[in-house]
């Protein structure tokens, strides 16, 4: 699984539109908004790295009112559900 961390410019005036959205597509897992210099940061998970290409550019970048995406490709995804996960292989609850 391929993870993407997109940082996305908005309109303004229509972030709660554009959130839902965006959170709506297939392959977005979650959409926040936030302070800073972007007005939304979605995380994308595909399996093929081909798939980023139909995802972000192909219908992040094309719903209106969204005004320009920065996206940074995860090497490694760290949780605390994985770390969870991995102590807990073999125990029986």
């Amino acid at each position: 699984m391929i993870s993407a961390i997109v940082l996305i410019k908005t309109s303004v005036d229509r972030i709660p539109e554009i959130a839902e959205q965006i959170a709506a597509l297939e392959n977005v897992s979650e959409v926040f908004s936030v302070t800073g210099t972007y007005d939304l940061i979605a995380m994308v998970r595909v399996k093929e790295h081909e798939d980023l290409a139909e995802v972000i550019p192909g219908r992040i970048s094309k719903i209106p009112g969204v005004e320009g995406t920065d996206t940074h490709v995860a090497f490694r995804t760290y949780s605390q559900h994985d770390l969870e996960a991995a102590f807990a292989i073999g125990l029986d609850n």
